[in-house]
């Protein structure tokens, strides 16, 4: 079908705003396509979501697997503690298994750090704090490689945790206490129980 010049000139305008839409879309499906296929996104987007506190590789206890704390861990309520396998605390590894196990479902982990900071009480292998831990308290809570807590000589992870906190730990058994976003809420000293009201009802406020 012919179209004479005065027809071409009244659809001449439309015929163009079309055009023009039709780039646009695929300007912008070309922009998300590549969007998607870029990997350093999703890389920035997992940078920005991880909390300073937990932005710390640590390696699982007589393991040669590692694991960065905000990726495994990311959205749960986190009770951090300095352990020690020959100390008057030694004990609150029952308490710490029992809390663990109660509250695990509900989003809460318990994570161990075995430290020979303190009177030499953790002077074992790794091997040998492992076994100690599972034989003798059932211990099934995550626990790391031994690791430096003391303000002296703290490493990243304690240190950021003691400066955050305004205190360090003094002794074996130090509890520090995140929330879901990975923020310090509260820190207790080693003679704070696991069971203690204290403790016990402000995990359940994060819970």
């Amino acid at each position: 079908m012919r179209v004479d010049a005065k027809t071409a000139r009244t659809f001449e305008p439309y015929l163009v705003g079309v055009a023009m839409l039709l780039l646009t879309a695929i300007g912008l499906a070309v922009a998300a396509s590549g969007a998607r296929a870029d990997p350093r996104a999703d890389d920035l987007a997992d940078d920005r979501a991880c909390a300073p506190l937990l932005d710390h590789e640590k390696r699982h206890l007589n393991s040669e697997r590692s694991v960065r704390l905000c990726d495994a861990y990311r959205g749960q309520v986190l009770l951090l503690v300095n352990t020690a396998s020959k100390c008057a605390y030694t004990p609150q590894y029952d308490g710490l298994e029992a809390l663990h196990a109660k509250l695990a479902g509900r989003g809460f982990q318990v994570l161990g750090f075995p430290s020979n900071d303190f009177g030499g009480q953790e002077p074992g292998t790794e091997a040998q704090v492992q076994e100690f831990c599972r034989l003798t308290y059932s211990v099934k809570f995550p626990m790391f490689e031994k690791s430096r807590v003391r303000r002296d000589n703290a490493e990243p992870l304690y240190r950021a945790l003691g400066e955050e906190a305004g205190e360090y730990p003094r002794w074996n058994f130090h509890k520090y206490l995140l929330d879901r976003d990975g923020r310090l809420v509260a820190s207790f000293p080693s003679g704070v129980r696991p069971d203690a009201p204290a403790l016990v009802d402000a995990i359940e406020k994060l819970l």
